[in-house]
C-alpha cells in the first residue's frame, strides 16, 4: 500500500484525511498466473492499480482472443466502458504473470472524487495519461505496416516482448504469429532486434 500512496503523492500531495481514507478503503489481491480478474459478460465494479506483475485485457472475435491492452506494475487497469458506465464488459482481464493489485469499487472512487478535491487532480492526470496512450496505440497499430507496429512496440515497450507470449503480442499488433515470427527473424538479421 505504501507503493500506491507514494505513486499517488507523486502526482499530487495527498491530505492526511485522504491517506487515512485510502488506507481504510483500498483492498489488496494477489492473482495467480493465467487467473481471470474479469470475465466478459460481467460488470467491472473495480478499478485496479498494479503493484507488481502484468495483466492483459482481451476480447473475443469469433474463436480468436484479441489482446487490447497490456498493463504492468505502476499502471491502472479497468474495463473502461464497463466500469465507467457500470454495464457488462465485452472484455476480459487476465494475469499473464503472478500479479499483485490494489483496488477500490466504482462507488468508493466516486465518493473519493466528491469528498477529496485533490483526488480529482490525480484522476485527471491519470485520465490524460491513458488517453494519450490510447491515441498513440491506435495510430501506431492502425496506421502502420506490421513491421512498423512491431518496431513501435519494441521502441516504446521492449519489456513486453520478453514478458508477453507471442500469440498475445501478435493479436495486439493485429498480425498472425507467423508474421510476427518473420518480422522478428528479419529484425535479428538487420540488427533491429
Amino acid at each position: 500500500m505504501e507503493f500506491l500512496l507514494a505513486y499517488l503523492n507523486s502526482i499530487h500531495p495527498l491530505s492526511q484525511p485522504l491517506q487515512a481514507y485510502l488506507l481504510e478503503t483500498v483492498k489488496y489481491r494477489k492473482l495467480r498466473k493465467k487467473e481471470i480478474l474479469l470475465k466478459a459478460g460481467q460488470l467491472d465494479r473495480y478499478i485496479f492499480f498494479i503493484q507488481s506483475g502484468l495483466l492483459r485485457a482481451f476480447y473475443e472475435n469469433g474463436d480468436t482472443e484479441v489482446s487490447s491492452w497490456f498493463m504492468k506494475e505502476g499502471d491502472v487497469i479497468v474495463a473502461i466502458e464497463s466500469f465507467y458506465d457500470q454495464k457488462k464488459s465485452y472484455e476480459s482481464i487476465q494475469a499473464i504473470e503472478v500479479t499483485e493489485v490494489y483496488y477500490i469499487s466504482f462507488e468508493e472512487l466516486e465518493y473519493t472524487y466528491r469528498e477529496y478535491s485533490e483526488f480529482n487532480f490525480i484522476g485527471r492526470v491519470l485520465t490524460i495519461k491513458y488517453l494519450k496512450l490510447w491515441s498513440q496505440m491506435l495510430y501506431s497499430i492502425r496506421m502502420r505496416s506490421a513491421a512498423e507496429r512491431y518496431d513501435w512496440l519494441m521502441n516504446n515497450y521492449p519489456e513486453l516482448i520478453l514478458r508477453v507470449p507471442a500469440k498475445f503480442i501478435a493479436s495486439y499488433l493485429d498480425i498472425t504469429e507467423v508474421t510476427l515470427s518473420k518480422i522478428k527473424r528479419k529484425g535479428i538479421k538487420t540488427g533491429r532486434d
